[in-house]
């Protein structure tokens, strides 16, 4: 009998429709792929090219209200003055990389629906001494333009810090510190100004030093679990391939095997025949002989 080739076999209607839900599967898969590989790169902050551009908190930003990408990172400006006996420091703060802290204080915000806080940053030191400046602008009418940033997570406790030192720039610990209603991020200082508009911020005060943060996170972070993601749906695409003709051989392999089985009992059966052929000759040749 005449050996089936395996291509005869994959163009059997049955494999035929197989291949057909393998291509749909395949299809599906590779879709995936790209929406994973669109996703694994981001875009950065949506709203980076208006970050720069200064705009009133009050109006962009609300207390008791998480902050969405489209607050944080900005450039606000707002007014107000600072609490006394607020001023707490943040430590293991980095600048030039020289440790440091953050000096900050709770300023009330003019136009906060409750007169509540927000933490400002009023520069970087290494002098812990430096927290008795903030001391000098409490109860003046300040104008502050800065970033807002969101909040720090709170520091594993219990730590062990100076009285005044705290190891995050956390609100809710603010909060509890201070007590009094506040907002959930931070601002920044860069400019820092009195009713003269004479500077009193960070350059003005001796043995602190400025801080510039720059909007985070920067654009075109690429996110590894969805490129992850992306080339596992490719390889599943190629594998769906795979299934289908590891089928189709295991079905050629059974179609061989078949015909060698149907090979070999034909031929068995030619055997038999032959030989009962032979024997019957044998036997009719053998009678004649006799009846000579």
């Amino acid at each position: 009998m005449p050996s089936t080739s395996m291509m005869a076999t994959a163009r059997q209607p049955k494999w035929i429709a197989m291949l057909a839900l393998a291509l749909l599967l395949a299809t599906v898969f590779v879709v995936l792929s790209v929406w994973q590989f669109g996703v694994s790169r981001s875009e950065g902050n949506p709203v980076q090219d208006i970050t720069e551009e200064p705009v009133q908190l009050t109006e962009i930003y609300e207390p008791e209200r998480s902050m969405s990408i489209y607050e944080a990172d900005r450039i606000v400006d707002l007014s107000g003055e600072f609490l006394p006996e607020t001023e707490v420091l943040i430590d293991e703060r980095l600048r030039e990389e020289e440790s440091g802290y953050w000096l900050v204080a709770a300023f009330r915000v003019d136009g906060a629906p409750d007169d509540e806080v927000i933490p400002v940053v009023l520069g970087w030191t290494q002098d812990a001494e430096a927290r008795d400046a903030v001391s000098d602008l409490t109860g003046q009418d300040l104008q502050i333009r800065g970033r807002l940033l969101p909040p720090e997570a709170p520091g594993v406790g219990p730590y062990e810090l100076p009285a005044g030192v705290l190891p995050t720039l956390s609100s809710a610990e603010l909060i509890n510190l201070w007590d009094v209603p506040s907002y959930s991020g931070f601002v920044v200082s860069f400019e820092m100004t009195d009713a003269s508009g004479a500077e009193v911020g960070a350059p003005a005060i001796e043995g602190l030093e400025p801080v510039w943060v720059d909007p985070q996170p920067e654009p075109g972070a690429i996110n590894w679990l969805n490129l992850f993601y992306a080339v596992e749906w490719i390889v599943f695409a190629g594998f769906a391939f795979y299934l289908w003709w590891r089928l189709v051989k295991d079905a050629h392999l059974k179609e061989l095997e078949e015909e060698e089985r149907l090979d070999r009992e034909w031929e068995e059966q030619w055997k038999h025949e032959q030989l009962a052929k032979r024997r019957a000759e044998q036997a009719a040749n053998g009678t004649k002989d006799s009846d000579d």
